[in-house]
């Protein structure tokens, strides 16, 4: 029936107005919220279709119908010819990736590439205080000192952004100021042995059945070259908190790692039926690190590039609090910053 459907023209809606419309209330209230809470450890009561799904919006507003918009395409997209590893992805029919080395390997290599070409300054751990113009574009002042730039690619989280631009911005300052961000607890756990009922890549929980715990990532079955060499144990990733830190732990600062580690272990007792207590467990809290765009949130972004083009401003928006919280989103608006930058 959902081809029936009458779209809406309003500029936004929520992600679960859209979907329990569209497609009913109980898709939007159990795997909706789900996948929400697993993406962007986010409220999909809040958060914007739009911004969050375009493909979706876009389908409705063009073909009337996220069927046909799926079937008959839902408007152009950005071109981007696919490289070696990326065809490689699409012959052997990749549901996911790592690297052997984990995730973290992806920046370090970049570093080591920028460093041995030789055509690139590198300041590491070295924060943004603040940036001022200038007659060539910017001073930007750093801990270890002061550099002069023609152009600013800016992929600092946007209140950190906010707090280095001049009183001149002030109207960007608000703008990146007003986007929201949660904080996840995140729970490393490896039990002795196969423990698992169930193979699969991890199981999302609803809002619904329990704010706190957003869902548990099965690490050893997705990707067992990251298992021990020696002997077999399991690898979970427990999830936590994000939109709802503040209601199920309390204030960040105030959430001691015992707490956290206990309502881990606690979620894998219950969910999977794991009476062993971990042999090993690290537990990190990630604090503001998934922004949440919120109905609105294109208006925010197009604002922002607005006033930017308007004062004629050589800074260029990219990272996670803009076009995309993935991976993938980040690395894209690098690129386009600067195709746009270079003209190309």
């Amino acid at each position: 029936m959902e081809i029936l459907v009458k779209k809406r023209r309003e500029e936004d809606e929520s992600i679960h107005s859209f979907v329990s419309r569209r497609l009913g209330m109980e898709l939007a209230d159990l795997a909706v919220d789900s996948l929400c809470r697993g993406v962007f450890a986010g409220d999909c009561r809040k958060l914007s279709v739009r911004s969050c799904f375009p493909l979706l919006y876009h389908a409705e507003q063009r073909r009337g119908s996220l069927a046909l918009g799926f079937m008959l395409g839902s408007g152009p997209g950005p071109v981007v010819p696919p490289g070696p590893l990326a065809q490689r992805s699409i012959k052997e029919s990749w549901a996911q990736w790592s690297l052997r080395r984990g995730v973290e390997s992806l920046p370090e290599s970049i570093t080591d590439f920028l460093q041995q070409s030789g055509r690139v300054e590198l300041h590491r751990d070295a924060a943004v205080r603040h940036v001022c113009p200038s007659a060539s574009g910017w001073m930007i002042h750093l801990e270890d000192g002061v550099i002069s730039a023609d152009h600013i690619i800016s992929a600092l989280p946007a209140k950190a952004l906010s707090s280095a631009l001049p009183p001149s911005c002030q109207l960007l300052i608000q703008e990146l100021q007003d986007i929201p961000t949660v904080t996840v607890a995140v729970v490393n756990l490896e039990y002795d042995g196969s423990i698992l009922p169930v193979t699969g890549f991890g199981h999302l929980i609803p809002s619904s059945e329990d704010q706190g715990l957003l869902g548990v990532v099965y690490d050893s079955v997705p990707f067992p070259e990251h298992n021990r060499p020696d002997g077999q144990t399991t690898r979970l990733t427990v999830m936590m908190g994000g939109a709802w830190f503040q209601e199920e732990f309390g204030a960040p600062e105030m959430a001691t790692q015992e707490q956290l580690l206990a309502r881990a272990t606690e979620a894998v007792r219950r969910h999977l039926g794991v009476m062993a207590s971990p042999i090993w467990s690290r537990v990190t809290l990630q604090r503001d690190c998934i922004p949440q765009y919120y109905l609105g949130h294109h208006r925010r972004v197009e604002s922002m590039r607005s006033f930017i083009r308007k004062n004629n401003l050589s800074l260029s928006l990219v990272g996670s609090c803009y076009d995309g919280v993935s991976v993938n989103d980040v690395i894209f608006s690098g690129r386009t910053a600067v195709e746009q930058l270079l003209g190309t």
